[in-house]
């Protein structure tokens, strides 16, 4: 780990400023992704600003109906909240998948959303990766690519987006907030905060340099089925090769999105549309364009299997209840 200095903000404006006008710096909240990158020195960030004091760990109600949650809420208390198990079921269900239980006593809300690839060239110092070293290539297009993406790849990187938390978020059309160096706000879409890799794949998210996230916005509930089920290599402590969450209404209508086949949650509103009609006109709406590998191209068909199994389960629940 290379030398790096420190500093704890005072406000969450003082550490969007803290970081733009340092080069090489970086938040720090629960560390689980950045120390990790920081050991091998994917991440060589010269300068900390430690953000955990900042007041961001409640979860509130909206005068909109919905709920709002703080950046620094860990994953485990946000998935135990009892407005979230109730009202945004698939978000308990799709954070209790990720990760272990250590690891979301630590992990934020914000970090969560920020967690980079774990792409195995890019965690590999020595193999050429855009991510890591824009212009350099990317080896895992030639290499071994099973894991990895399918949909809002190109030439210049196949990652996926590795989280569970987000899937559900992009299902829920959660909102991110944020504030800048200057002191201004925005509210992001979640649809439209991670980027595709078509253009610049170092840059995972829509972020400016010293943007802070303060929060994630959650509409009002939808009600329905609300169901997470991720296909992995083992039964724990493993990252998707491909997980849905889904919110089914009684008349089999709904919504999903699918983790573990793209750049980020990959969701498309007309392949909700097809729901009705079953899993497979569904899943193929939404791989429209896929790019596969040799090594992934069983993804395409995995997502359509996976997609079944969660409206089987959907239909199951709604005649039992």
């Amino acid at each position: 780990m290379r030398a790096f200095t420190y500093e704890r903000a005072s406000s969450p404006q003082q550490a969007a400023r803290a970081v733009s006008e340092r080069q090489g710096a970086k938040f720090i909240a629960g560390g689980t992704n950045l120390i990790d990158l920081m050991k091998i020195e994917v991440e060589t960030p010269t300068h900390l600003v430690d953000v955990n004091g900042l007041g961001l760990e409640s979860i509130e109600p909206t005068e909109e109906g919905g709920l709002r949650i703080g950046a620094l809420v860990s994953n485990t208390a946000l998935a135990a909240h009892e407005t979230v198990r109730r009202d945004y079921a698939v978000l308990t269900r799709a954070i209790v998948a990720g990760a272990s239980g250590q690891l979301r006593n630590k992990a934020t809300t914000a970090g969560n959303l920020l967690q980079r690839t774990r792409c195995s060239y890019f965690y590999d110092i020595n193999q050429p990766c855009n991510k890591r070293s824009p212009g350099s290539g990317c080896a895992a297009i030639e290499g071994y690519s099973r894991p990895l993406g399918i949909l809002g790849v190109s030439e210049k990187c196949i990652a996926t987006y590795p989280g569970d938390m987000a899937v559900a978020m992009r299902v829920l059309d959660a909102v991110v907030e944020t504030v800048k160096p200057d002191d201004s706000t925005r509210a992001i879409p979640i649809a439209e905060f991670h980027r595709t890799w078509e253009t610049a794949p170092e840059k995972d998210n829509v972020l400016e340099p010293g943007e802070l996230i303060t929060a994630v916005t959650l509409p009002k509930p939808l009600g329905g089925t609300h169901i997470y089920r991720k296909v992995r290599d083992r039964a724990s402590y493993a990252f998707a090769l491909v997980s849905v969450a889904a919110v089914i209404q009684p008349d089999g209508t709904g919504r999903f999105a699918v983790g573990g086949i793209g750049s980020k949650p990959w969701r498309r509103e007309d392949a909700d549309a097809q729901l009705r009609n079953g899993a497979t006109a569904a899943a193929r709406v939404l791989t429209q364009g896929a790019s596969t590998t040799e090594d992934n191209a069983f993804k395409v068909p995995l997502v359509e299997r996976t997609l079944a199994a969660v409206l089987a389960e959907a239909r199951a629940k709604g005649n039992a209840a």
